[in-house]
């Protein structure tokens, strides 16, 4: 091969090998990343709350949905992003999860939290949980480094001291809002409940802003992989260890690449019951469902009508974003590469 036939080859390879170098990388930036969060739903109205509330609000959940964003715009993995999202909110005073977890009716702090891989479903959850300043942390220890997927109680807490984890004071969680939401849910089961003769009954009359509260993150990073996860401090004045469904895989977290991903937030024994993230995705699944119309019959045609109250947040391969709730409101907020920081509180915002 004469010398200038070579030249030219071999500078033709380099076009090539660039232009389809080039390709990858422009692909590659078509690839959507979104997040979604929320940070629980219930009867949360305009009218009964200061301007410098819902400001404060507002600010912590743009703070949260940035959080997980920029680690889904360096490139890095979805469960990442959940993990930074879901940390910004257990570690503020304003919602039920991490520092501002409600009171037992015990006058203690529960804490539950779930994780959920959509590449290969693995999964971890922590449940009953009283020293671990974020749980959200811990549910994803469990998954990655046991074989187990839930654990609960001070098993959890042995299982987080082998692995380094820093115990808390369970005081550490009191906040004032919390001691005064816990006193009157209290004055409501005992008058409900005067001769201790029917205490479902007494927890059924109380209003539902009692039994609510939760955050969650769902996620799709530039890999194509899903992850969903969920903590929370349960439900107010709760008694006898109980666990809702936010550490609950299939209930209040799930993702599939096959489908979606899913955070829940509301009267958790309703979602455990119907196990509502996982119907979600099967709808999508196996009867080729958007997730806006899968989310809107699991929570308003199917839970709604039994007294369901709460909401999803719902994320697609795609990067398709759905929050979904039938209550007065849903803290939440998204952003995506095709789509700015969004947050909103009440059910009349879009």
């Amino acid at each position: 091969m004469g010398t200038g036939k070579f030249i030219t080859r071999f500078f033709t390879a380099i076009l090539l090998v660039a232009s389809a170098t080039a390709a990858v990388a422009e692909a590659r930036e078509d690839v959507p990343i979104a997040i979604a969060i929320h940070g629980g739903a219930g009867t949360i109205e305009k009218s009964n709350m200061t301007p410098e509330k819902e400001r404060a609000y507002r600010a912590k959940l743009e703070e949260a949905v940035n959080a997980g964003y920029r680690v889904l715009e360096k490139g890095g993995e979805s469960l990442d992003a959940v993990i930074a999202a879901i940390n910004v909110l257990e570690n503020s005073p304003l919602f039920n999860a991490g520092k501002g977890a409600v009171y037992t009716y015990e006058g203690t702090h529960e804490l539950d939290a779930s994780i959920m891989d959509g590449r290969d479903r693995q999964a971890g959850a922590v449940a009953g949980v009283k020293r671990i300043a974020n749980p959200i942390n811990l549910a994803r220890m469990v998954m990655e480094d046991s074989p187990f997927v839930m654990l609960s109680g001070a098993g959890a807490e042995e299982f987080a001291r082998s692995r380094g984890v820093a115990m808390v004071d369970n005081q550490s969680f009191d906040t004032e809002q919390r001691r005064k939401q816990l006193e009157k849910a209290k004055e409501k089961l005992e008058r409900e409940n005067k001769q201790d003769k029917d205490y479902q009954a007494a927890v059924d009359a109380l209003p539902i802003r009692y039994k609510m509260g939760t955050v969650g993150a769902v996620a799709l990073d530039k890999n194509g992989n899903l992850a969903a996860g969920t903590s929370t401090g349960g439900m107010t004045a709760k008694r006898y260890g109980r666990i809702g469904d936010a550490p609950v895989i299939g209930a209040g977290t799930f993702a599939d690449n096959r489908s979606c991903a899913v955070s829940a937030t509301g009267h958790g024994e309703y979602f455990i019951r119907y196990n509502v993230a996982a119907d979600i995705c099967a709808r999508v699944q196996y009867q080729d469902k958007s997730i806006a119309t899968a989310a809107d019959e699991v929570i308003n045609r199917v839970l709604k009508p039994i007294g369901g109250t709460g909401g999803v947040i719902v994320l697609d391969p795609a990067g398709q974003v759905s929050l979904v709730f039938n209550t007065k409101g849903m803290y939440r907020g998204s952003r995506t590469s095709t789509s700015p920081v969004r947050v909103a509180i009440f059910d009349d915002e879009g």
